[in-house]
């Protein structure tokens, strides 16, 4: 079975912002970003793999029987387009997509172009609820103590 390329690493996260992110404008965003999401997980930013800043952790698997671990929510501030790892599949998240602004969607994560593209109270309702569904289908960091 393939290794899952999307690990913990232990690399500097805004070392990662200041040369990885191609735009003053997406610096800026990723840097909200990153307060935001600590903010809702209540988890530091880590890397995952080489592009993924991350937030706590959970572990899945599949019927298939491939497993491995990734970050509750995440972003990456890729050069096209910031990928934003913050949505499960549920009802609610379908309707809150409807008043999230403008963005793509892809089978793992939303594509926007800069934060002011979308509005926030619902990035943040979108964050909650896939950390409820998460935390509701697999072990996580998430999880009550």
């Amino acid at each position: 079975m393939a290794k899952n390329k999307t690990t913990y690493s232990s690399a500097d996260v805004y070392e990662f912002i200041d040369v990885f992110a191609n735009t003053e404008q997406k610096k800026k965003d990723s840097l909200e970003l990153i307060a935001l999401l600590q903010d809702i997980t209540g988890e530091t930013p880590k890397m995952w793999g080489p592009s993924i800043v991350g937030f706590g952790n959970y572990h899945y698997k599949y019927a298939s029987g491939h497993e491995g671990d990734a970050p509750v929510l995440g972003f990456s501030p890729r050069k096209s387009a910031i990928s934003l790892y913050i949505y499960s599949d549920t009802e609610k998240s379908q309707v809150l997509l409807t008043q999230f602004g403008k963005f793509k969607q892809g089978k793992a994560c939303i594509y926007i172009n800069k934060l002011s593209d979308i509005d926030i109270a619902i990035l943040k309702e979108l964050c909650v609820e896939s950390i409820r569904y998460i935390d509701a289908h697999y072990e996580c960091s998430c999880r009550k103590k």
